[in-house]
């Protein structure tokens, strides 16, 4: 392998790697074996292992380990995966823009948010959005940072409304809209929603519903729990949905928690445990892929989300 030169700049790298090899990492990443691969992007093996081999040349260095038959990615290739993963994000961004000019419609925005951010300040955002352009058609996906991050990736969501996530190597221009305190949550007719003042040592007797491993808001309550030097409740429900969470907390005796906004908006349905969390989430705000052009009315819709953290 021909390692390069000190001298190589972006527009050489730009030269010497092509699309379809693009295709082929990636097609590696979802199949793992180099004979599958081949067949999705319509090249037999042989060419396959042949533009791999000038992918590494291209790259100066290898990007898999050959263990028996088959390929492991190693810690460059891994770099490269991610960079590549953002190139598939931006290709399908662009597809979508251009089948829009196609077929001359108005064109898509689609946007992730945490639960936290939808009860007042998504909606008043897109209502307003909505008034500027009434013809654009708006995707709301609302799940946990991490997923959140997973789709932007993607190319699947045009931005986010939630946290950076430790894991996830998507660079991203982050502008902060507020921090979020966590209340636990109950059903009105539970043994503890009538006290002002719960003790956590009280919480453990019930069964708990808490969110995903690996998600902000879970870090949040295992810190919680480590505090009081309690373990987690044997018998977890785990659920990304706050929806989910929220109807099984009104028809049982489960614990929940959820954040502040979303109980006060529920309190129709929930009732606010005596209990103050001492942990608080991370500040959320916008993420948006700092290689990934935004349209007009992505524009638009982050300076109307913005405007609302000064009303």
């Amino acid at each position: 392998m021909t390692p390069p030169s000190h001298h190589d700049s972006t527009p050489q790298l730009l030269n010497r790697v092509r699309m379809r090899q693009v295709a082929l990492m990636l097609a590696i990443e979802e199949t793992r074996t180099l004979r599958a691969a081949s067949g999705r992007v319509g090249l037999t093996q042989p060419a396959a292992t042949k533009m791999l081999h000038e992918l590494e040349n291209a790259m100066g260095q290898l990007l898999f380990d050959r263990v028996g038959r088959g390929l492991q990615v190693n810690t460059a290739g891994a770099r490269v995966m991610d960079y590549f993963r953002s190139i598939r994000g931006s290709m399908e961004s662009l597809n979508r823009d251009l089948r829009e000019l196609r077929e001359g419609t108005a064109g898509k925005l689609s946007v992730g948010s945490i639960m936290a951010a939808s009860p007042g300040r998504l909606t008043d955002a897109l209502l307003q959005l909505k008034s500027t352009y009434p013809l654009l058609s708006i995707d709301i996906t609302v799940d946990t940072s991490d997923r959140l991050l997973k789709l932007l990736d993607e190319g699947t969501l045009d931005l986010v409304i939630g946290r950076m996530v430790r894991d996830i190597a998507l660079e991203c221009n982050f502008r902060p809209i507020e921090d979020e305190r966590l209340a636990v949550v109950v059903s009105p007719e539970h043994p503890l929603a009538e006290r002002k003042k719960v003790e956590f040592s009280e919480l453990m007797p019930y069964p708990w519903i808490l969110q995903p491993r690996g998600s902000p808001m879970r870090d949040v309550i295992e810190r919680e729990f480590r505090e009081h030097h309690l373990k987690l409740p044997d018998g977890l429900i785990e659920t990304g949905s706050i929806l989910t969470t929220i109807d099984m907390v009104r028809r049982s005796r489960c614990v929940g928690v959820v954040p502040e906004t979303v109980a006060v908006s529920e309190r129709a349905v929930l009732s606010t445990v005596g209990y103050r969390m001492r942990q608080k989430l991370e500040t959320y705000g916008s993420l948006v892929p700092k290689d990934r052009p935004m349209s007009k009315p992505g524009m638009h819709f982050l300076e109307l989300l913005h405007e609302e953290r000064s009303a």
